[in-house]
């Protein structure tokens, strides 16, 4: 079995292909589950990796796109949201809400509907590869489609 066939790749799959046929998911040999791993497999900057990290405000959930050089800015995001309470989700929260497990958490397929926030130092690389539901699966994409099929709002929200 391949991991294409893994419901939460398909469900990433899925998206990709509703916003562009041309999109795909690349299976890694090894795996992606952090932004340096995925640079090494996919010999890229790390910074073009999309880091997916899903925080939770008192009764929300706040996806956030990270570069993998850089790390989200909770003082950032408390301004942006007008929250004072805000903390990384527990790995439960992650899938209960995404639907995927840490490691493999895409920005597009979500089981439930997530605010999203990109942050905008993405914007300096051509090319940009976030997970696809899965560790070892990955999908290539530019910025302004990257924000586009997310509709997320782009921040300065790292550090």
């Amino acid at each position: 079995m391949s991991l294409l066939d893994n419901e939460p790749v398909k469900r990433a799959e899925k998206s990709l292909k509703k916003f562009d046929q041309k999109l795909n998911v690349v299976i890694l040999k090894n795996s992606a589950r952090t932004a340096n791993d995925a640079a090494i497999s996919l010999n890229c900057d790390v910074g073009a990796i999309v880091k997916s990290l899903l925080f939770r405000t008192e009764n929300s959930y706040t996806l956030c796109l990270v570069a993998g050089d850089k790390k989200c800015s909770l003082n950032k995001l408390k301004k942006l949201t007008n929250k004072k309470n805000i903390s990384m989700a527990t790995p439960e929260e992650v899938k209960t809400q995404t639907g995927y497990t840490i490691g493999g958490v895409s920005p597009v397929g979500h089981l439930n509907l997530v605010k999203i926030l990109i942050d905008n130092s993405l914007e300096r690389f051509n090319d940009l590869y976030a997970a696809a539901g899965h560790p070892n699966c990955v999908f290539k994409i530019d910025f302004k489609n990257l924000q586009k099929i997310t509709n997320g709002e782009i921040k300065d929200i790292a550090e």
